[in-house]
């Protein structure tokens, strides 16, 4: 985008405006907003980065640089199944999970893991030990093991049942691993093909990256690498009720049902079908309805819906406590303080 043609009220190409940014979000990369489909701001910055766990050095962002967004992954993954699921290639979220598991015969007839479906995985409830508070570079982090596990779903199916399926959320990588088995069996291709054809390229997105786990197949909970650009359109997809250009991607009926409440995570912040439900209150008395994606280091997807805004961020605080609160701040501060009287 040419800063000429910026369409934000305030005007970021002046040097105060561009410094409140760079001086409030430090370690932001890159943050795209777009409202009624116009870009309202684009910034970039420059930092260290990482891919995974791998330096990348400084880097010098723009448009076209691809960016971890980690677990927002997850949210996309959401959306794939739902394309798959109106395709008839996986199965109704209300399905048993184990039955799309033959392979492990032994898991089989296990009372409490028999009850675990696939709605159980979609929100993050299966009942299952896992546990991804510790650092992201020990196998003591449950999602750190499950990459280094001979066999990643036996290992998320095999954990000790800890509480009945669907009573309590539980942040769980290992969940999203299944549901990419499950598109990649039902499609019969690769997860990322199938997400190349079905939501990427419809899009118009043409570059992407998705990293891979030691077996060899792409990481369903964290390994997507897409440019700001490219995630706001995913979120204009979601805003959209699925469609892009008139052409439905992601089925409205999907959507309707992915992004209800279906189970809490806290008061006022609960999980669909690996979409965040919530509301921001950028101010005492305003609220507005929230739905987005979430991942480490302070990537970010928020679409809000009453606002027809989508904003994208990419950033480097990666295993920070507060690694939102940058993109929080330019959200709050910069983008919504300017959009509202």
């Amino acid at each position: 985008m040419d800063e000429s043609e910026n369409l934000f009220p305030m005007d970021v190409t002046d040097p105060s405006s561009r410094q409140l940014i760079e001086d409030g979000a430090p370690g932001l990369h890159g943050v795209v907003a777009i409202r009624y489909g116009e870009v309202i701001l684009e910034h970039y910055g420059m930092g260290e980065d990482w891919s995974w766990n791998e330096s990348l050095g400084t880097v010098t962002f723009g448009p076209e640089t691809l960016h971890d967004i980690r677990s927002v992954t997850k949210s996309v993954v959401g959306l794939l199944y739902g394309i798959a699921l109106a395709d008839g290639l996986v199965p109704e979220p209300n399905e048993p999970l184990l039955r799309y598991f033959p392979e492990y015969p032994d898991l089989a007839g296990d009372r409490d893991r028999d009850r675990i479906t696939v709605e159980h995985a979609l929100t993050m409830t299966l009942g299952l030990e896992w546990n991804e508070e510790l650092p992201y570079d020990t196998t003591d982090n449950s999602e750190i093991a499950m990459e280094y596990a001979p066999d990643r779903n036996r290992y998320v199916l095999g954990r000790p049942i800890t509480d009945p399926p669907g009573m309590q959320w539980r942040y769980c990588g290992g969940a999203t691993a299944l549901l990419g088995t499950l598109i990649a069996k039902g499609s019969g291709r690769p997860l990322e093909e199938f997400a190349r054809e079905r939501l990427f390229e419809p899009m118009g997105c043409k570059a992407f990256e998705w990293m891979r786990g030691r077996d060899g197949v792409v990481s369903a909970a964290s390994g997507l690498r897409l440019a700001p650009r490219d995630l706001a359109r995913i979120g204009q997809v979601v805003l959209a009720r699925g469609s892009w250009e008139g052409r439905e991607i992601v089925p409205a009926s999907w959507l309707d049902r992915a992004l209800q409440r279906r189970a809490t995570i806290e008061d006022g912040f609960d999980y669909g079908y690996h979409w965040y439900v919530g509301a921001l209150t950028p101010r005492e008395g305003v609220s507005h309805p929230w739905v987005g994606g979430l991942g480490n280091g302070g990537q970010r997807l928020d679409v809000l819906a009453d606002l027809d805004l989508v904003v994208a961020f990419a950033a480097g605080a990666y295993d920070a406590e507060d690694g939102f609160a940058s993109p929080m701040f330019v959200l709050e501060n910069v983008i919504l303080a300017n959009l509202e009287p």
